[in-house]
């Protein structure tokens, strides 16, 4: 057993909750821009601080004249937009508990989820959602109120709440304490039906105010400018949320975007300019992607693969010397660097808004190459690694010892704990309650406060995290060989070509893997080589596309042991998709599910 931990820089609050340092912010400094909100003409409007505290005010009455009581559970169904943060810290104001829905979630999982949380309201963003809610209705004898924000929710709510005075929403406010439940939000169920995890004002203080305390500096572009940030994470991952929380509390300027397609997100960031962003791997990795596709157009693919080759070199020397193990980059390096810089890296931090420095990664795990690559172009990548249980960040790498390929150190007032099985164990403020009117599954994540996260990994010797795979996912093969398929889909997906990938082999006597295909560099590849855009099923059966993946496939090889190597694999015409049950709203495979769904190609694999 080996455990880490750093001392927590932030005091814990002993009253109070999470919409009490808005009212603050409010009154130390009203014109304070706190955040921007789109107007119906698409610009972005500066809210300030006053603003603010007072549509949320105003919010909190309307939800009080309607019923809404302290304590009560209301789902919110939406994308990521403005009013999802309105309508969090009005509800927080009057001590009743969001339950966070993904926009995407079926009938059947909007059902469960509201079922099992016993919501008394609902707020949805459209007249879809509306109608999945309504389909399940009968179901849910304790929905009593239903407000759809595309249909004028927040104008009928202040209305509705106009005729109550501020100090009514204020006697609730004030009855909070750190330890009331702040919101229920429900696992992504990769294995089985979602858990609710309870999370109190306090997990998310401990969480948000010690990650401010630490980051704070890195939140700016330059010392002296103002911090934001561009939140296109979905608020109905603890992710998001926490990003709003600490937002909010670190007085960070935050803009909401709930698309996250390119030709919508980057017009966006280059209006907006955020100082610093958090995203998941998956959206670094695209824009990699569409600018090496962009090089490859333009006739420039051999100077943009240099610069990559030089971005990752500089990093690694600077990584070495924050360590005390080498030099820094020598003068050649940084001679090279520099002409690349105005070459390459500029343009690419310009389609990031022009201001971006530094982001935060989590959800998933990145590609060491991947985050060097963004080093090395001027933009800093913070890794780290967290679940719902844990309020989000439980670890990331800290600004000035960054080390890439590793989840980090714990932050502060956390520690990690390996135990004898390899599996991540977690303590500190931010972990939850335990699973809502689940006890038995609480008794086995909770052990006297530490929480047993499911992931394998392991430590090194200044305490960073490297996380190796999942216990329930470990495969075994028929001869008995142990495999994690994490590190080995990861470097697959790393080639452009690929989208997905899924390592199977329990079981059997090797190791095989699924693929999917990303249609946009697959397009873009067959155009680069004059051939004819070919539907999924001839294009699957491409030899020359063929050869590029099993060029992944063997790159990925290299980091394993032959025993441990994928021997076959399979490209598949269509992508796994949360449509289809393949993945969770987090985007994180549904093993089974894909397993099950193509049994017949599995089988195939596996005959002579």
């Amino acid at each position: 057993m080996r455990e880490f931990t750093v001392p927590a820089m932030a005091t814990a609050p002993k009253v109070g909750g999470l919409a009490d340092a808005l009212y603050d912010h409010a009154a130390e400094d009203p014109d304070r821009v706190a955040l921007a909100r789109k107007d119906a003409d698409g610009r972005w409007r500066d809210v300030t601080a006053g603003e603010f505290r007072d549509q949320v005010l105003a919010l909190a009455k309307g939800l009080l004249a309607q019923g809404v009581r302290f304590g009560d559970r209301v789902a919110l169904m939406s994308r990521t937009r403005y009013e999802w943060t309105l309508f969090d810290f009005a509800l927080w104001s009057i001590g009743a508990q969001p339950v966070p829905v993904y926009p995407t979630s079926s009938a059947e999982q909007v059902h469960w989820m509201l079922h099992d949380a016993g919501v008394s309201a609902a707020i949805v963003e459209h007249e879809d959602h509306a109608m999945t809610v309504g389909s399940v209705v009968d179901r849910l004898p304790q929905l009593g109120r239903l407000w759809q924000l595309d249909a004028g929710a927040e104008a009928e709510l202040t209305a509705a709440g106009a005729h109550l005075g501020d100090e009514v929403v204020h006697r609730h406010r004030m009855a909070l304490t750190p330890d009331t439940v702040a919101t229920v939000i429900y696992t992504s169920g990769t294995t089985g039906r979602p858990k609710g995890c309870v999370l109190t004002h306090a997990n998310f203080m401990a969480e948000a105010d010690n990650i401010v305390q630490r980051y704070e500096p890195v939140f700016h572009s330059r010392p002296d400018d103002e911090a934001s940030t561009l939140l296109f994470l979905p608020l109905a991952h603890v992710f998001g949320r926490m990003v709003e929380v600490a937002a909010v509390r670190g007085r960070v300027k935050l803009g909401h975007q709930p698309d996250l397609s390119a030709t919508a997100l980057l017009p966006d960031l280059a209006a907006f300019r955020p100082s610093f962003i958090l995203a998941v791997p998956y959206i670094f990795e695209k824009v990699f992607a569409a600018a090496r596709r962009k090089a490859e157009a333009e006739g420039r693919l051999g100077p943009f693969e240099k610069a990559v080759e030089v971005a990752v070199r500089h990093a690694e020397a600077t990584e070495h010397k924050a360590f005390g193990t080498g030099p820094g980059p020598g003068a050649s390096l940084r001679v090279q660097h520099q002409f690349f810089d105005r070459l390459v890296y500029a343009k690419l931090r310009q389609a990031l808004g022009g201001r971006c420095r530094h982001a935060m990664s989590g959800g998933s795990a990145m590609e060491r190459r991947l985050g060097l690559f963004f080093d090395g172009a001027g933009m800093r990548i913070f890794e780290g690694y967290g679940l719902t249980e844990s309020t989000a960040a439980a670890t990331a790498n800290p600004p000035e010892q960054t080390r890439f390929g590793t989840v980090g150190l714990p932050i502060p007032g956390t520690t990690v704990r390996i135990a004898e099985d390899g599996e991540v164990w977690l303590h500190g403020g931010q972990v939850f309650e335990g699973y809502l009117n689940d006890p038995g599954s609480t008794g086995r994540t909770l052990h006297d406060g530490w929480l047993a996260t499911g992931d394998l990994g392991s430590l090194d010797e200044d305490g960073y995290l490297t996380l190796t795979g999942r216990k329930k996912e470990v495969l075994v093969t028929s001869g008995g060989k142990t495999v994690s398929p994490a590190a080995l889909e990861e470097r697959v997906r790393a080639h452009p070509l690929v989208a997905q990938c899924l390592v199977v082999g329990n079981d059997r006597p090797y190791v095989s893997a699924l693929v999917t295909l990303d249609p946009e560099a697959v397009g873009h590849w067959l155009a680069m080589r004059q051939k004819p855009q070919l539907g999924p099923n001839d294009l699957v059966r491409d030899p020359d596309l063929e050869t590029e993946i099993r060029r992944a496939v063997v790159a990925a090889n290299t980091r394993v042991s032959q025993a441990e190597s994928i021997r076959t694999f399979r490209i598949l015409a269509a992508q796994f998709t949360e449509e289809h049950g393949m993945l969770t709203p987090s985007l994180k495979l549904r093993r089974k599910a894909i397993e099950k769904a193509y049994a017949v190609e599995i089988d195939a694999l596996y005959r002579a």
